[in-house]
């Protein structure tokens, strides 16, 4: 049995180095609301399959607020606090991934870097609860790969030709 990580991927797959590029292409905007849609639609609903009362859908609703200028800044910072503390009271590796997955999205609104972040979190989560918490590195990282894929169509499908992009320096 493979020890289990809380993040899956490599930086160095192809699939990544795709990711990176199409991710510095797009506005800090463009990627915070599409990070969080990505998280609400494919990681939250299997979260809350478990975990009846958290604060993620509020943490969500308030970083969408945020991106329709309905909210500042300074008073998502709290939130997103509670966010990140969110998975240290989880004992379910799937869960503490889903949960910091949620998170890390939700945090794009501050670091754009958290677009490609939130989704090594994301593939370990949906990796175990697709094949379970016994399995291989290779069967892990094969349902990694296709995760991050999967992630790549969804940017790829919303990506814009941007005036400002972001500017990354990946540190990695």
């Amino acid at each position: 049995m493979a020890k289990l990580r809380k993040m899956l991927g490599d930086i160095h797959w192809d699939i990544c180095q795709d990711l990176m590029h199409l991710i510095e292409t797009q506005s800090h905007h463009t990627l915070a609301n599409w990070a969080i849609h990505y998280a609400k639609e494919n990681y939250l609903p299997l979260y809350l399959e478990s975990v009846k009362e958290s604060c993620l859908e509020n943490v969500i609703d308030e970083c969408e607020e945020y991106l329709n200028q309905q909210r500042q800044l300074k008073d998502l910072k709290p939130l997103l606090k509670a966010a990140r503390a969110d998975a240290k009271t989880l004992t379910d590796p799937i869960l503490e991934a889903l949960s910091k997955a949620i998170a890390t999205a939700c945090a794009t609104v501050q670091t754009p870097t958290n677009a490609l972040g939130f989704l090594f979190y994301g593939a370990a989560a949906i990796a175990y609860h697709e094949a379970g918490l016994s399995q291989t590195k290779e069967e892990y990282d094969q349902l990694a790969y296709t995760e991050l894929h999967r992630a790549y169509v969804s940017l790829k499908d919303v990506a814009v030709k941007e005036e400002h992009p972001v500017k990354i320096n990946w540190n990695c």
